[in-house]
């Protein structure tokens, strides 16, 4: 089966260049979600911080790894739980 690339928003970077700066006060970094279900993690990091869209990539599915504000990426194991603490792309 070929590797599909996951939907993404578009890509919103005002003049930060960090995931501090672009959370303008809001959470940006969740290791406290690694384990729980997919779409449980997606509902918490909306609503810590309602600038951001969630990226969920499946295991062994391709991903950008351009910087972009508005994007937080949750990768998931093989059963649709968060592998790794989802954060923003780091930039550079």
């Amino acid at each position: 089966m070929a590797a599909r690339w996951p939907s993404y928003p578009p890509c919103y970077n005002p003049a930060c260049q960090t995931p501090r700066c672009c959370a303008r006060g809001y959470k940006y970094t969740w290791p406290d979600l690694v384990g729980k279900d997919s779409s449980e993690a997606e509902a918490i990091i909306e609503h810590d911080n309602p600038l951001v869209s969630v990226v969920l990539i499946k295991k062994g599915q391709l991903w950008l790894t351009d910087y972009c504000c508005n994007r937080v990426y949750v990768f998931l194991d093989e059963n649709s739980k968060v592998s790794s603490k989802p954060l923003p792309p780091v930039v550079g």
